[in-house]
């Protein structure tokens, strides 16, 4: 995959010397994998961890991952929790008080309304653990139990990415720019970082400091694509550039294939996807739907190469709204895994065909996916782009 990126301090010597990529870059599934993972990596932590999230609930889930945070902090780590006050609103501020007082230092991003020169829209939509600079877990997974699961639900659909190289340093500096409301920078290219013989980026996507890499990685990747594009996506309605991009790629013959929502926690996003679907069957895009628990995953591999996990869902919200993150993956050992992954996924799915949408297509419910996809797009631009003044000043401070 073609890339403009400038190569981090020491790769060429890791590149060639490390042959086992497992060890630096590993694909994480939502569930007892994501969280055991992370709890071991805040105990392992000796020095610094940074958490953020755009959800952490008061559950089973959240009070599990705020006692492991609670006991790093008693072993004198510093411990640095950035939540969306949007999304994390819900928590208790008891729960918040109890961090505080066990010596955690923690901060919510941004009230619902902020200044003038701020979007409503503009949420931190980050899922990152870092610690020590070593260890790093990003992806699009919440702290709460619907991403953990329960002995009587399946946990939902979603991924992240273990690194343990060079780029978690990378991600700490950035995780502590956005604690200390440093924000994005706009000079610094985004690097490849050694992960064994792997190539790993972290990419942003924050429209108002002029960061769209997250946004530009999909869209050069869909562009330059040869064989192949597969996509997992939950609120899925890509803008126009993304639109087009996908449809360019399947009009040169690309086989593309989206995972998407049979179950969403957003059922009025999922009927207006569904009014996308004939559209995108038009341009032999291959549709699955999961069905046996939500879709919230954010990842796509292209031509096996090409991999990127993350915060970011391809719509107008993530691409010019929410401040996203996502790793991007140069490997074909890493993208053949989570192809695989892909694959196994897609044998439980039920694929949409047109047959499929002529049983659906009655005129109350073509109507009813017509008036939500005219709903979900009017409200999405109105949170993306309409500036409003701040006038809950103290809320959240």
């Amino acid at each position: 995959m073609d890339h403009k990126y400038a190569v981090g301090k020491h790769s060429k010597t890791a590149f060639q010397n490390a042959t086992d990529n497992s060890k630096y870059v590993e694909l994480v599934h939502s569930g007892e994998d994501y969280f055991l993972r992370l709890e071991k990596l805040i105990d392992k932590a000796e020095k610094e961890i940074h958490l953020q999230t755009y959800i952490f609930e008061n559950d089973d889930t959240g009070n599990r991952i705020s006692s492991c945070l609670k006991e790093a902090a008693q072993r004198k780590v510093k411990v640095y929790v950035l939540l969306d006050a949007f999304g994390s609103a819900a928590l208790p501020d008891s729960f918040v008080q109890d961090l505080v007082q066990h010596g955690i230092s923690l901060r919510f991003f941004s009230p619902l309304f902020s200044y003038n020169n701020f979007y409503l829209g503009r949420r931190m939509h980050h899922k990152i653990a870092v610690a020590d600079e070593k260890m790093a877990l990003i992806g699009g997974i919440n702290i709460a139990d619907k991403y953990h699961g329960t002995q009587d639900e399946e946990p939902w659909l979603d991924y992240a990415v273990q690194l343990n190289c060079p780029a978690a340093k990378n991600l700490q500096i950035l995780c502590s720019d956005y604690f200390y409301k440093r924000g994005s920078s706009k000079k610094i290219p985004p690097v490849l970082h050694s992960a064994g013989s792997a190539l790993v980026g972290i990419l942003q996507n924050d429209w108002l400091q002029q960061k769209t890499e997250v946004c530009d990685a999909y869209t050069n990747a869909f562009i330059h694509a040869k064989k192949e594009i597969v996509i997992i996506s939950s609120y899925f309605l890509p803008g126009s550039r993304l639109a087009k991009a996908l449809k360019k790629a399947c009009k040169r013959g690309i086989k593309t294939t989206v995972i998407l929502a049979g179950i969403s926690d957003v059922p009025l996003v999922s009927r207006a996807t569904e009014h996308l679907y004939s559209s995108f069957l038009d341009h032999h895009m291959r549709i699955y739907e999961w069905n046996k628990s939500v879709v919230h995953g954010k990842a796509a591999v292209v031509d096996n190469k090409w991999s990127t996990v993350g915060s970011f869902n391809l719509n107008s919200l993530s691409c010019y709204g929410s401040i996203e993150m996502n790793v991007e993956v140069h490997s074909g050992e890493f993208a053949e895994n989570l192809r695989a992954d892909f694959e196994m996924v897609i044998s439980q799915c039920s694929e949409i065909t047109k047959g499929t949408l002529r049983q659906r297509a009655d005129i109350l419910n073509k109507l009813g996916n017509w008036i939500s996809y005219q709903m979900v797009r009017s409200t999405m631009l109105f949170l993306t782009f309409l500036p409003h003044l701040r006038f809950l000043k103290n809320y959240r401070l």
